[in-house]
């Protein structure tokens, strides 16, 4: 009988074999149908011998299967390593298995010691100035949490009640996905767009593409700096636990400066029972990366009260588990 740690002993070999997958391009070479390793090695330039064992692993773990000897085809997980495809993990894998957080990870140790980012340690810098002086990895990190916003703005955009409002403004919204999402679903929605300049490179074709450029202005600026005035509604997803509880208190500062007395917060985020279980485990894992990376932290609702409280706002109502991430709807009135 194996130890039962055997599973995990080799989840970072794993991890990184699908992420070569999808540096590679395999999913998408093979979306024509099964193909042998010596096509696949022609078409991505690589060692065949050593690209069919790299093949087996993926095999091994469903991504593709081996359909003849030495031919492969894509599996139905496969198809998610597609670059566009509905549900894509393409881009999250080349991010979070990236050099970038390949190295920080390997500062882990340090981060449980000392309670520091281990990027910082790993690059020389934070992960903001990073994706700064890094443009293409920067659109990897955008092209990554486009890609999961598409999966969660049906259900986030479903339960947010945004009828209500008639002007939202998605603060760190990125290339617009979200927010693209809930005026698609609302034609009579203004929105309001804000983010860093290199946030919002893809901003512009996101939403001309979604048709609704014509209902959306795009401000560029900072979080820590001013929020733009003049929505009823503010989003604010997945932007408060990349950050530890004093710039995330400092960001709903800016946010609730901006709000008029009838305005309204969203922050859509993943909340931690007070006593996580084994069913938290997906949330654990991302607060543990935010440990590493960013030096933030996923919370619970009385950490979001506090924040809250520490900004002058006051939770007013938090929403079911939304599938398929298990954000929450936190909405906060001033108070």
């Amino acid at each position: 009988m194996s130890h039962p740690l055997s599973e995990l002993l080799f989840g970072a070999v794993s991890a990184q074999a699908v992420h070569v997958a999808a540096e590679l391009g395999l999913a998408d070479h093979l979306d024509g149908g099964s193909r042998s390793s010596a096509e696949l090695a022609a078409r991505t330039g690589t060692h065949a011998p050593s690209l069919a064992r790299l093949l087996r692993v993926l095999a091994g773990l469903g991504v593709v299967a081996e359909t003849a000897p030495g031919r492969f085809a894509l599996t139905d997980a496969g198809h998610g390593l597609r670059t566009g495809a509905p549900g894509s993990l393409h881009s999250m894998f080349l991010l979070l298995n990236g050099e970038e957080h390949w190295r920080s990870w390997g500062e882990l140790t340090q981060s449980v010691r000392s309670g520091e980012r281990g990027w910082d340690r790993a690059l020389g810098v934070d992960w903001v100035e990073y994706y700064q002086r890094h443009p293409d990895r920067s659109a990897v990190f955008n092209r990554a949490m486009g890609e999961h916003t598409r999966t969660a703005a049906p259900g986030l955009v479903a339960a947010a009640g945004l009828e209500r409002f008639e002007t939202v403004l998605d603060a760190g919204g990125g290339d617009g996905t979200l927010l693209a999402a809930a005026l698609r679903a609302h034609p009579n929605l203004q929105g309001m767009l804000f983010d860093l300049s290199a946030g919002l490179a893809e901003a512009e074709a996101t939403l001309e593409a979604a048709g609704v450029a014509d209902r959306c202005q795009i401000f560029a600026g900072d979080l820590f700096v001013s929020v733009p005035a003049g929505a009823d509604a503010y989003l604010l997803k997945q932007v408060l636990h990349d950050w530890g509880d004093e710039h995330a208190a400092a960001i709903l500062r800016r946010v609730r400066a901006a709000m008029a007395d009838d305005a309204r917060l969203l922050i859509l985020e993943r909340m931690l029972p007070e006593r996580p279980g084994v069913e938290d485990l997906p949330t654990l894992l991302v607060d543990l990366v935010m440990l590493t990376v960013n030096g933030g932290r996923e919370r619970t609702e009385r950490d979001f009260r506090a924040l809250a409280a520490a900004a002058g706002l006051e939770l007013t109502a938090v929403s079911d588990a939304i599938a398929p991430f298990d954000y929450r709807v936190i909405e906060a009135a001033p108070r």
